[in-house]
């Protein structure tokens, strides 16, 4: 069942069915002030913060999950009948009510036709500003005039701090004060404090958020929840919308609101066009000013024209023309955009996230940087110098940084008890693919602080991160798993180890190697040579299990991923992460890896573990917590997709490498969303496996790792790629089929098209590279021969 398809052309997703499985949702904003919205114009406003800053009501885990959300509603006073300008709230049989919706770049438009009256809704905050703009165009396609009321809506929240508004009623109910200014509401919390400009972590303080509407006379208003909807009723009937006319409410404590009513009469073929602006400040100076830029409404659609080509150019730092058009759907506009997306927002803001994480959470944040490395690479940089100040003197690492309140030098140090074994080992990662992308190989070099107390160069903290892990190994020489490794089920003890941060930390030191032979500091290479010596004597010894690579060591010395166990025999980052960190390659790759495709590879993804834990004590591992095939206990974890499409293409076999990445592509699922359930132009957290009764159906969309790591791989490994400190690897490994492809990517400044012809077949080769007219030797393109526009063409062979 298909609810929508992709208009590569204008880099949207248009919706042409309202009656989503789920609501399928986008993005406003940027990092300062963001904003959730979906198909059906639910959703919600905060500011810094989806958890200490949201300003409008939003209710998680309801049906529709999306509402309340910024609204329209018209009325035509003559039959009395009444709609909202989306779909929902209202509801209008979709007989009688068609609707589309374009999710863009940081923008949706909502267009809808009932009873000939036409509208588009068009939602977007201004580049740099606090505040959001809800466009809507009004044309009356009936052969007689007609006269209409509107009315916008949305539900202020009494607190800004989440579980003070959702669940301190006895407090946040009392603390809320609705005003109207000269056409301009104001929706006060804590009105008799003063408010603290400039902090805004200070609490208590005064906080203000205001709305307003331009284009139309203002004929009446509403700010008191109760007496907009009515008693025993919904915001699908709403009792002001129903009789037609405001009553000028004035909430004082309880529930707020922002509505505006405007009277329209439209000749036929008329269009009118109204503006709502609603953000942060107070009605008499932000509101008002907002208001007075924005009275001449062409301003609209240049500030709109600006937000498209802001992030349009965001995105733009490759694209690719393949045989697989879904392929090309999600590298051209939607992989690009769902990592910009995860980098801002991490784990705090969506419709499943609603506000329990906040902050940047270590391990995470350092892994969503590696999908826009290119795309933004200076604010990368700042925020990869961030996280770097989120390691301790340890060399473990806060579990969460929240950058508005985070002072490196100054921060407690997490108890012994709290550190995690995989948080600093994402850096090795990360820290070199921004080094190679660009060029900056002083970062190396430059001296940032701890979090806690102390400095190092980035190339200190590094090494800092390693040694945590030979500080903190077990029996068998493998890292402890402390608190938790990758997968927080695991109940290793605190001594117990784990295999794949074992696997980690050997990625760490062939890395650490990497970057001091090129710095030609011989001796911290040989420092990390004499462990990586070390370690993979230990893993050759007690990780391999036969046929596959074991998982964890518990201190009691149950292991985990082994044939002697009933239950979990089988995990899935093990293998991968043994051919990602160079342990195994050639055959015993293949091998492993045919493992792998045997146990655990199903048509929507590879199962995290085979099989699920359905007996084992909770004590030992907490898989048990979930259902079989959801979550850690056996679910697609699709976080883990792009290491196994990674390990593929390191072995050459391009066909299972592809084979793997469409299995959890969000747009291969575009024909089946009734399966799928979300969005199927983002990627999401985990999809119920074989083992559920709801196999295939996905969940937790847009802030996940899948975003970044699926993106990478199909990147720099299918289609291959990839920065190196002296120049730009060119290395695909792709489908057999593909005869040719081109790829346009931005590079240090520099533009190369690049033309791909794979005339006999290959998975992959480099026979041929031929830069602006002259041959070059091996898949390297030097820099230094790079010119401002490069054409390359590739020979596989």
């Amino acid at each position: 069942m298909q609810f929508g398809f992709f208009d590569d052309k204008n880099k949207e997703y248009v919706i042409d069915r309202p009656d989503t499985p789920r609501s399928w949702s986008n993005y406003l904003g940027d990092t300062t002030y963001g904003a959730i919205i979906t198909n059906n114009a639910g959703g919600y406003s905060f500011m810094h913060s989806a958890a200490q800053g949201r300003f409008i009501r939003w209710r998680a885990n309801t049906l529709p999950m999306d509402q309340p959300g910024r609204y329209f509603y018209l009325r035509d006073r003559e039959s009395k009948d009444y709609w909202s300008a989306s779909w929902q709230p209202v509801g209008k049989p979709l007989s009688e009510y068609k609707t589309t919706c374009r999710h863009g770049t940081a923008y949706t438009v909502i267009e809808s036709d009932y009873n000939q009256i036409r509208s588009e809704a068009t939602y977007f905050v201004p580049l740099g500003r606090a505040f959001e703009c809800w466009h809507l165009k009004i044309t009356n396609q009936d052969s007689k005039p007609r006269e209409l009321s509107l009315f916008n809506f949305v539900e202020f929240s009494n607190f800004w701090e989440l579980w003070q508004d959702w669940l301190n009623l006895q407090y946040s109910q009392y603390i809320l004060q609705m005003t109207e200014v000269d056409g301009v509401i104001d929706a006060a919390i804590n009105p008799l404090l003063p408010t603290v400009h400039g902090d805004f972590n200070a609490d208590p303080q005064s906080r203000h958020s205001f709305i307003t509407m331009v284009g139309a006379e203002i004929t009446g208003f509403d700010t008191d929840r109760e007496s907009f909807i009515g008693p025993y009723r919904g915001y699908g009937n709403p009792l002001v919308v129903e009789e037609g006319k405001c009553t000028g409410s004035l909430a004082s404590g309880d529930n707020g609101c922002g509505v505006f009513q405007a009277d329209l009469e439209l000749a036929s073929g008329e269009s009118r066009e109204v503006v709502v602006l609603m953000g942060i400040g107070t009605a008499d100076v932000e509101g008002k000013a907002a208001a007075q830029e924005f009275k001449d409404l062409s301003k609209i659609q240049f500030e709109l024209e600006k937000v498209k080509s802001h992030w349009h150019t965001r995105i733009q730092g490759m694209t690719a023309s393949t045989p697989d058009p879904e392929f090309d759907s999600m590298m051209n506009m939607w992989s690009p955009y769902n990592s910009l997306i995860t980098y801002s927002w991490s784990r705090a803001a969506s419709l499943v996230y609603a506000g329990a994480r906040d902050g940047l959470g270590y391990r995470d944040t350092v892994q969503d940087l590696l999908g826009v490395l290119h795309t933004i690479p200076e604010e990368a940089g700042e925020r990869l110098e961030l996280m770097i100040t989120g390691q301790v003197s340890t060399g473990g690492a806060m579990p969460v940084v929240k950058p508005i309140l985070h002072e490196p030098g100054k921060e407690k140090k997490p108890e012994e008890s709290e550190y995690r074994s995989d948080d600093c080992y994402w850096l090795f990662n990360t820290v070199p693919a921004y080094v190679k992308e660009t060029g900056d190989v002083e970062f190396y070099k430059k001296v940032l602080p701890y979090a806690d107390e102390g400095e190092d160069t980035v190339l200190g903290h590094l090494k800092r991160a390693i040694q945590f892990s030979l500080d903190r190994s077990g029996s068998h020489g493998f890292p402890c798993g402390l608190l938790a490794d990758w997968n927080d089920c695991l109940q290793l003890g605190f001594n117990g180890e784990t295999i794949f941060v074992a696997l980690q930390l050997r990625y760490a030191l062939r890395t650490y190697i990497e970057i001091c032979d090129f710095l030609k500091n011989s001796e911290e290479s040989t420092w990390a040579a004499e462990h990586l010596k070390t370690l993979d004597i230990n893993l050759n010894e007690h990780a391999w299990d036969g046929r596959w690579f074991r998982r964890a060591i518990r201190e009691d010395g149950f292991i985990f991923g082994t044939a002697e166990v009933d239950e979990g025999d089988v995990w899935l980052n093990p293998q991968s992460w043994a051919v990602l960190s160079g342990l195994i390659q050639d055959e015993k790759g293949e091998a492993v890896m045919d493992v792998v495709h045997d146990r655990l590879a199903t048509e929507y993804g590879l199962m995290i573990l085979d099989p699920p834990y359905e007996k084992t004590d909770l004590a030992i591992i907490k898989s048990t917590l979930f259902n079989k095939g959801m979550k850690e206990n056996g679910a697609i974890f699709c976080h883990t997709q792009g290491w196994v499409v990674i390990a593929e293409a390191m072995l050459g076999r391009g066909d299972r490498a592809f084979e793997y990445l469409r299995a959890s592509m969000p747009s291969a699922m575009n024909t089946k969303a009734e399966i799928r359930g979300i969005e199927p132009y983002v990627n999401c957290q985990s999809t119920h496996s074989k083992y559920s009764p709801r196999f295939g159906a996905s969940r937790l969309p847009w802030l996940s790792g899948s975003a970044t790591w699926s993106y990478f791989a199909a990147t720099q490994y299918i289609l291959g790629i990839r920065p190196e400190y002296n120049g730009l690897l060119i290395d695909p490994c792709i489908p057999k089929d593909w005869s040719d492809f081109s790829i346009s990517r931005r590079f240090r400044g520099k533009m190369l098209d690049i033309t791909i012809q794979n005339p006999n077949g290959m998975n992959r080769g480099v026979k041929e590279i031929i830069l602006n007219g002259n041959k070059i030797e091996g898949q390297l393109i030097p820099v230094e021969l790079m010119e401002s526009s490069n054409t390359v063409k590739v020979l596989l062979g």
